[in-house]
């Protein structure tokens, strides 16, 4: 049969697969799993198992559940409130201040997670309310919240980058450094809109800044040491990337294992039932992603062995070929 006609098979069943509301890993699983036994027999599932088996045999998917251990180990403990009540304090008297505490919030937090989802749930569930309760609408609290967990994408350790530098061969500690820049420019940016929509355009917020009580001195500096240690990890983890010092996994390790010390000494969360929370929530977010990563691994040894991605291939050369000789 024809590989381009293949193709078309492939993706027209693909996109019925996914689009009929079937989770990613499966759906990728159980179209690979039946194009290979339609196409090439059922000897070809000898080498499911194996080839599910290498997706995930690289030590660097080891950083994913580690970072992701360390957002949730933030994000589940007093901690992710700390941060935000600190940038609150220090950020009132700006315009708007409550909308840029938001996006700095989500800043750091994508910071220490690597995960969109999970800024978008740990920063949401306290920023949204104070928001509310504070006179901004509802589509100014609602938008910040989603346009700060974008960040999470960009700013390392971003989890979509590890992905991608593990799939395409490409260095981690450079695709964290490229989107170091971007993603805080990103979120000068959100702060610069923040800053000047609340200041000319939504006047409830100005009108909630003036009625609002401004916080003391005092209250400003007792949440600082709340909240110093974990700029500081971020800190850290960022120069041994950067520096050359360590790997992302190791860096990831390490990372985790300061926050829970840092959760422990500081928030006294050191009981075994409340560690397991923690750990039980990140392992079904970490699972979650593995799964869907080996599932494109098999979905891409699929297309590899019907030729698809070699037909495909063939024909842009072939007509872009075409196009130039016209062109002459």
């Amino acid at each position: 049969m024809d590989p381009l006609f293949i193709a078309i098979i492939v993706a027209v069943f693909t996109l019925i697969v996914l689009f009929s509301g079937i989770p990613i890993a499966f759906g990728l699983s159980f179209v690979s799993i039946a194009l290979l036994v339609a196409f090439e027999g059922f000897q070809m599932l000898d080498v499911f198992a194996e080839t599910f088996y290498a997706g995930l045999n690289s030590f660097v998917l080891l950083s994913i559940p580690m970072f992701i251990l360390m957002g949730m180990a933030v994000a589940n403990s007093p901690a992710g409130k700390d941060l935000y009540t600190g940038l609150d304090r220090w950020l009132w008297r700006l315009p708007g201040g409550l909308v840029i505490s938001n996006i700095g919030a989500c800043s750091i937090f994508a910071a220490l997670s690597g995960s969109s989802p999970a800024t978008c749930a740990a920063i949401g569930t306290m920023g949204i309310p104070e928001m509310r309760k504070r006179g901004y609408s509802d589509q100014i609290a609602t938008g910040t919240i989603a346009a700060g967990g974008t960040l999470g994408v960009l700013i390392p350790p971003s989890i979509v980058l590890i992905v991608y530098g593990i799939a395409t061969g490409t260095s981690i500690g450079r695709l964290f450094l490229c989107g170091l820049v971007p993603g805080f420019m990103l979120a000068g940016m959100f702060a610069i809109w923040a800053l000047i929509h609340s200041y000319f355009i939504d006047k409830d917020s100005a009108k909630a800044l003036k009625n609002r009580t401004p916080p003391t001195l005092k209250e400003k500096i007792e949440v600082l040491p709340r909240i110093l240690p974990f700029l500081a990890i971020i800190a850290g983890v960022l120069y041994v990337l950067y520096g050359g010092v360590a790997t992302p996994s190791e860096a990831s390790g390490v990372g985790a294992f300061l926050v829970f010390v840092l959760i422990a000494v500081v928030y006294k969360i050191y009981q075994p039932k409340k560690i397991w929370n923690i750990v039980k929530v990140s392992m079904k977010e970490s699972v979650m992603i593995m799964f869907i990563i080996a599932a494109s691994y098999l979905f891409a040894f699929t297309l590899s062995q019907l030729y698809v991605t070699q037909s495909l291939a063939q024909s842009m050369v072939c007509l872009l070929y075409t196009s130039d000789a016209a062109d002459e």
